[in-house]
């Protein structure tokens, strides 16, 4: 009989709390999905927008 593949790794090991579906991945994918809808702050469009106009004036000979 052959023993399940586990990557080396024992069930139940703290790797396995890096499982997506685990409680930690769940509580990190809202965490995330929640930071995600947020608006960008002003300050970085500013910047963001300052970078793209530097960027076009160096393009231009």
């Amino acid at each position: 009989m052959r023993k399940p593949a586990t990557g080396g790794r024992k069930p139940g090991s703290s790797l396995d709390s890096l499982d997506p579906n685990s409680v930690v991945g769940r509580k990190l994918k809202s965490f995330y999905e929640s930071i995600e809808t947020e608006p960008l702050p002003d300050q970085l469009l500013d910047l963001l927008e300052k970078l793209d106009e530097a960027e076009r004036k160096a393009r231009t000979p």
